[in-house]
């Protein structure tokens, strides 16, 4: 047993969508206010380590199972660990992991995550397994201490959970019925990060744009856009992933009008073909989704678009595909990323009938990625000679030391790397640069910089790099690492796409 009073460790393997992510910071947000510290990069093991699971994915409970397992003997040898499992694979076989690993101390749901810290103590005092799964949500998320990742870009997240009733995906038997967040409580979180150096934040939810459902406004999602367009020193808004069948006029018009919210779109395709939409409880059609991107670029001709496309779905003919393809085509995606189709259990999919074999999805997902890479190269190209102003990153360029090349996101959110300026630039400033090659996924800028603009987000990044970290106090949220979005033979798309 641990000595009550000594500064314990954490570890946080963290699987899955954006949702998973942004909670994983609140765990860790949890877990810092009641006294851990997190383990450093490279270290010999943590005092305590917590899975963040996801279940979409077909092979998620192998996958989790192996990881404890390569755990257990450490766990043996070293007295006073402790292992948690949360999140969705949590939440769905709450009976079991204890059963199947009787070495996890802490079993808790996409509901509960507030309650981490004293389940643990509680597993620690009583020297048993702690289960605990609520059945809905207890308390917004976003009331939780937060340890973002991020000291210049954050996630706010504006509501949980999904009212659809798509036929391959199980997140919203996890993580319940849509609840929206009041928009006062919203732009009083922006507010406060803004306040600490925060110049871009991504609005958050498993399907964003029906945000006002919940409370009785269709037009709610609309009028948020404009109101962070009031926020000052708020420099960029994005929001993911909204879907086809809530996306109106009114946000089109609030995109193109508000001048921070960014000319960047992620909208999940899924399939091109009516009768694949149909099966798959899609509540839109092929016209309404090239309709909506026609409506898109009339407004915001520079807007980069992307999407998500699964293939391979039960009953997918020659034909069916071959409308994904031709939707594909149409539309011009910047970035797709693409999903061979695989059970998953306890969806209404995993049961359907003209379950597809395995080689020819093998052979449909590559004939669309190679189309995907090569739209998305031409795409790329036409931003060559473009002045871009390129909000530098932290993390984005594997190669950047190599390079002696630094890299940052475009108002657009495509990947740019660029020469070193002259002068020092920090994680948060801005970068004036002309794009003068492009490949599919990601541009270069190998001229000398136009212009470093130095920022406030530059200024929370240097202070945070600079003086020993603190614990988090109050509401903050944050943003992960995005990076080059190849196409991936991932058997499901991220559940926080919808």
């Amino acid at each position: 047993m641990a000595a009550v009073g000594v500064t314990r460790s954490y570890e946080i393997r963290t699987y899955g969508c954006q949702m998973n992510v942004h909670d994983s910071e609140r765990l860790s947000g949890l877990l810092e206010d009641a006294g851990y510290v997190r383990a450093p990069k490279g270290a010999d093991g943590a005092d305590v380590v917590v899975f963040n699971t996801c279940a979409v994915r077909e092979n998620a409970d192998n996958r989790l199972y192996g990881n404890l397992g390569q755990l257990a003997p450490q766990k043996a040898a070293r007295p006073g660990m402790q292992i948690a499992v949360g999140g969705c694979l949590a939440q769905k076989d709450r009976d079991t992991i204890v059963k199947k690993a009787p070495w996890v101390d802490v079993v808790f749901g996409t509901h509960n995550i507030g309650k981490l810290p004293v389940l643990l103590e509680r597993a620690r005092v009583l020297e048993e397994a702690q289960v605990e799964i609520a059945e809905s949500l207890e308390a917004f998320p976003s009331t939780l201490p937060t340890r973002r990742e991020s000291a210049y870009a954050a996630w706010v997240s504006i509501s949980v959970g999904c009212n659809n009733t798509c036929t391959f995906c199980i997140v919203p038997a996890l993580r319940g019925k849509e609840k929206d967040r009041r928009p006062g409580d919203i732009l009083a979180e922006i507010e406060a990060l803004v306040a600490e150096g925060v110049s871009e934040i991504t609005l958050l939810g498993q399907n964003v744009n029906a945000y006002g459902s919940d409370i009785g406004d269709r037009e709610a999602f609309s009028k948020l856009l404009r109101a962070c367009g009031g926020i000052e020193g708020l420099e960029r808004v994005r929001f993911t992933s909204p879907h086809p069948r809530d996306f109106t006029d009114d946000v089109i018009a609030a995109m193109a009008e508000t001048p921070n919210v960014m000319p960047q779109l992620h909208m999940p395709l899924q399939s091109g073909s009516d009768t694949v939409l149909r099966a798959m409880r899609r509540s839109y059609r092929q016209e309404r989704y090239l309709g909506i991107i026609e409506k898109v670029r009339a407004a915001m001709p520079d807007a980069a678009i992307s999407t998500d496309i699964i293939v391979g779905f039960p009953g997918e003919t020659d034909e069916d595909f071959e409308q994904t393809l031709h939707t594909v085509r149409a539309s011009r995606f910047v970035q797709a990323f693409t999903f061979q189709y695989s059970k998953r259990p306890g969806t209404p999919a995993a049961d359907m009938a003209d379950q597809i074999p395995k080689a020819v999805v093998q052979e449909r997902y590559e004939r669309l990625a190679a189309l995907q890479e090569e739209i998305s190269w031409e795409e790329n190209k036409k931003q060559v000679g473009r002045t871009l102003e390129v909000l530098v990153a932290e993390g984005e360029g594997r190669k950047d030391d190599a390079t002696r090349r630094l890299s940052g996101r475009a108002p657009d959110n495509r990947l740019v790397h660029f020469a070193r300026p002259d002068e020092p630039v920090r994680p948060g400033d801005m970068v004036t640069v002309e794009i003068t090659y492009a490949a599919p996924h990601h541009l270069l800028a190998e001229g000398p910089t136009r212009a470093v603009r130095r920022t406030r987000a530059g200024d929370a990044w240097e202070k945070r790099t600079a003086a020993p970290a603190e614990r988090p106090k109050g509401v903050l949220l944050g943003l992960p690492t995005v990076g080059a979005p190849a196409p991936s033979p991932d058997p499901a798309p991220a559940c926080g796409r919808d």
